[in-house]
């Protein structure tokens, strides 16, 4: 992971916050060390928090809570791995189909399967609602 460099305010203030939910002392007296996988995916819903939350406050008509809400989900997707491309996400999604189908499972029936794989394939660089919509798409 990056080391964390705190240059601004929001920064500042959005890195404080992360860190609070992703080590929750006052829920759990026992100290919990999160793994790579699980702090991503802890940053992975945050960011996904705050660009609901953008969408809205632009809806509602508040500029400024829309715009404070896109700097904190900058900062935050500063320390997510990279995305895979549409292209590449489709080529491993085509590849699990592919073993599914040679291990014996086809159509629907198939999707948790495949769903499963191409996630574990892609370790969180990809968002699980696409990988769901593509899924079922190749599977028909």
């Amino acid at each position: 992971m990056t080391p964390l460099k705190i240059v601004t305010p929001v920064v500042a203030s959005n890195v404080a916050l992360r860190c609070s939910e992703t080590f929750p002392a006052h829920v759990k007296p026992v100290a919990v060390v999160l793994s790579e996988t699980q702090v991503i995916a802890v940053l992975q819903s945050e960011a996904k928090k705050r660009a609901e939350a953008a969408e809205i406050c632009a809806g509602a008509g508040r500029p400024e809570s829309a715009a404070k809400e896109r700097a904190e989900m900058a900062v935050i997707e500063r320390y997510l791995p990279a995305g895979l491309s549409d292209d590449d996400l489709a080529a491993v999604v085509a590849e699990e189909v592919a073993a599914a189908a040679a291990a014996g499972s086809a159509g629907p029936k198939a999707m948790g399967l495949v769903v499963k794989a191409v996630r574990e394939r892609t370790a969180g660089a990809a968002d699980g609602a696409k990988v769901a919509a593509l899924v079922k798409a190749a599977l028909g």
